[in-house]
């Protein structure tokens, strides 16, 4: 007999008692590693483990991103938390339930197939026999580890799961208690930083007085390095003496950025290391050569509100709170830059207000914990201003995608090559790639990493999504990770996924076009997964496509679809847009097979999300550079889309057909932006191939072509 497969969490998290536990208040526990950031998982988690136990919903407690009593699931990131974590949690309450069924049966001398569970009590052949998991929970051995081996419950056998039950995080956040930037503990003292320029700068002159007396009250200075913290009892003292700073400080060998880094295009001919992946180049000279070039700039992640963390130390242990993305790794990290024990510290994770991606979260943890150890019994209370989230928080990744496409006799690609150059989609710390930012101002920096990528084992990073879910007889990707970007680059929702799936979803639109065939029809003859035509045909039904007017009317209608990661979640999207003097998105309709949902309320939230985000980047965002680095540090600079441009949304589920749940949190990304590209370029009878498609580079598009 086969050993069963094991997700991941439950490989390097074996034991029981990491997982679940059954409390006194006649609740049950289950802990998960993976942390809530909006896309409901603490909810949906609660949802597997009532159906799985059979507990009423209101008794299944989840606890998320606790170092001390949860499991080490790495980072919440990559839609994967349904995949990984849910499924692990599945499999631990199946195989407990199982053990509980079992001393049960040894109580009531009986055989484990006359018990059944309804909200927890055991009945024998429909009678409560008094027991239930709370009073043989003593005797089950929770050091053991999961085997895997205990059946779960069919689909049709599911009662909650599938329900759009609301949201449990939701009332602690509309009442404001919630966001660690709202916790205010008694010996609370609030923290600014002054911000090292760039890795390498030296703080050569400080005017503590001058700071000071701008300050306007008691004022700590904290200063290790080239690290600076300003702390005091009121949050506008420490405020202003961060904002008066910057212009009583001298700092020396400080590098430049050219603005002209700020583009895509800088990219290519950068020092890259090069790796060739997929088919050998093809030893025929093409024969009908079409060649398409897509840019993305550097984006942030735009926070609503910039990254903070509370951090204390007391009797040698530190403690803190965080809404990063994964609190073991932030032990572990935060162990490894201060020089104490990896038990020396707690991490525990309190929601933030936005994130999808690596952005200062991190960072403001190391920050917060330096001035505790500095201060200690004193809860240290770290944000970081507007400018300073923007300015130096990690960015999504410039990137530029060039298809080589050869096409055979009936004009469908017959060879693919997808050239890419981006620099690393991941420097979070603890990944062999990245820091914490403090550290690089300490006395003893650590020593500056070479770049890597996500292996296409996890997804890939600059190659997410570069191979096209259509059947393509030879495809490679040339994959250039540029080795020193301008400024620090991480992960960002989707990550290479939007650029790549909106290259090719371009280069199929024009290639329908050169067919003289319809662009849903074109994608069809190449299409031979079920799936994907499943959710293409019934958003193109959805979108009445085939009532599309002509193009270069000035309305246009697109249609994309993707596989996120090739593996997870698929998405069709179809946007209607207007151009008048800029581009509005009108409607959008998607249609996602995530195969199993668990909470369908949820998923449409996830699906709306990343549209409007997608919208967002497509049409406004930018990250603008000027010699001293980011200089798009606030909302006029850094424009978002707003309430007011938000189009009609429709976002639909096709049934999940016994498959099991995929990674939704980032599939309508790519779909999206490339649906909105196709549908202006169908408006405009030219195409704009450099995001975000401003007034500015439409007419300059307009012009080339008159």
């Amino acid at each position: 007999m086969n050993k069963p497969v094991l997700p991941p969490s439950l490989v390097e998290n074996p034991r029981l008692d990491r997982w679940i536990r059954f409390q006194p208040d006649r609740t049950v526990r289950i802990a998960t590693g993976k942390v809530e950031i909006g896309q409901g998982v603490v909810t949906a988690i609660g949802q597997i483990a009532a159906d799985e136990l059979d507990v009423p919903l209101d008794r299944v407690a989840v606890l998320a991103g606790d170092t001390t009593a949860g499991p080490d699931e790495l980072y919440t990131s990559s839609s994967l938390s349904i995949e990984v974590s849910g499924s692990s949690v599945r499999l631990v309450c199946a195989e407990v339930r199982a053990k509980a069924l079992e001393r049960a049966a040894l109580r009531l001398n009986c055989s484990r197939d006359d018990l059944t569970v309804v909200d927890g009590q055991f009945l024998q052949d429909g009678t409560p026999t008094g027991q239930d998991y709370w009073t043989v929970a003593a005797e089950i051995d929770f050091s053991q580890s999961v085997t895997g081996a205990a059946p779960v419950k069919p689909a049709t056998a599911y009662t909650v799961v599938g329900q759009s039950v609301p949201r449990r995080d939701l009332p602690a956040k509309v009442s404001g208690t919630a966001f660690v930037h709202d916790v205010m503990p008694p010996n609370l003292l609030h923290a600014r930083t002054l911000r090292q320029p760039c890795r390498g700068a030296v703080l050569s002159a400080l005017d503590e007085t001058a700071i000071r007396r701008a300050a306007k009250g008691d004022l700590q200075i904290v200063r290790e390095a080239n690290f600076v913290a300003f702390v005091s009892a009121v949050e506008s003292v420490a405020h202003a003496a961060a904002v008066a700073a910057p212009l009583h400080a001298k700092w020396d060998n400080v590098r430049r950025i050219a603005p002209e880094q700020q583009e895509a295009a800088w990219l290519r001919g950068q020092p890259s290391d090069d790796r060739r992946i997929g088919a050998p180049p093809s030893e025929t000279p093409p024969k009908q050569l079409v060649q398409m070039t897509i840019s993305r700039p550097y984006v942030a992640h735009a926070s609503m509100a910039p990254s903070c963390a509370l951090a204390e130390f007391h009797d040698g242990h530190l403690t803190v709170r965080s809404h990063g993305q994964g609190m073991h790794l932030l032990r572990k990290n935060l162990a490894a830059a201060l020089g104490l024990p990896v038990e020396a510290i707690t991490a525990r994770h309190l929601h933030g207000s936005g994130c999808y991606g690596h952005n200062g979260a991190d960072d403001a943890a190391l920050d917060a914990s330096l001035i505790a150890l500095r201060l200690p019994g004193q809860c240290i209370r770290l944000q970081w201003r507007r400018e300073e989230e923007f300015g130096y928080e990690p960015v999504g990744p410039a990137m530029l995608v060039t298809l080589h496409v050869d096409l055979d006799d009936r004009g469908r690609p017959a060879d693919w090559t997808t050239e890419i150059w981006s620099p690393t989609h991941v420097q979070r710390p603890g990944s062999n790639s990245g820091f914490l930012l403090a550290t690089e101002a300490l006395a003893n920096p650590p020593p500056e990493l070479v770049p890597s990528d996500p292996t296409e084992a996890r997804g890939g990073g600059g190659t997410r999504n570069a191979v096209p879910i259509y059947d393509v007889p030879a495809h490679r990707i040339l994959h250039h990770l540029i080795l020193r970007a301008p400024v620090r680059t991480s992960a960002l929702r989707g990550l290479g996924a939007l650029p790549n799936v909106c290259a090719i979803e371009a280069l199929l639109d024009e290639l329908a076009t050169r067919a003289g065939e319809d662009p849903l029809a074109y994608r069809l003859s190449i299409l031979s997964d079920p799936r994907a035509r499943r959710v293409l045909e019934g958003v193109a039904e959805r979108a009445a496509w085939s009532a599309r007017g002509p193009a270069g009317t000035g309305k246009g209608l697109g249609l994309a679809c993707a596989r996120y990661k090739n593996r997870s979640a698929y998405a069709a999207v179809v946007a209607s847009v207007t151009v008048e003097k800029a581009v509005r998105v009108d409607r959008i309709w998607c249609l996602a097979d995530a195969g199993l949902v668990i909470n369908p309320d949820g998923v449409r939230n996830q699906l709306e999300g990343g549209i409007i985000q997608a919208i967002s980047w497509t049409l406004k965002e930018q990250v603008r550079f000027d010699e001293q680095g980011i200089a798009s540090l606030d909302w006029d600079s850094y424009p978002i889309l707003r309430f007011s441009e938000i189009p009609e949304i429709t976002a639909d589920l096709v049934g999940g057909d016994g498959n099991p749940a995929l990674g939704v949190g980032e599939c309508s990304v790519g779909p999206t932006a490339a649906a909105v590209g196709n549908a202006v370029a169908h408006a405009l009878g030219v195409r704009i191939c450099d995001m975000p498609f401003t007034r500015e580079r439409i007419m300059t598009s307009l012009l080339k072509r008159a």
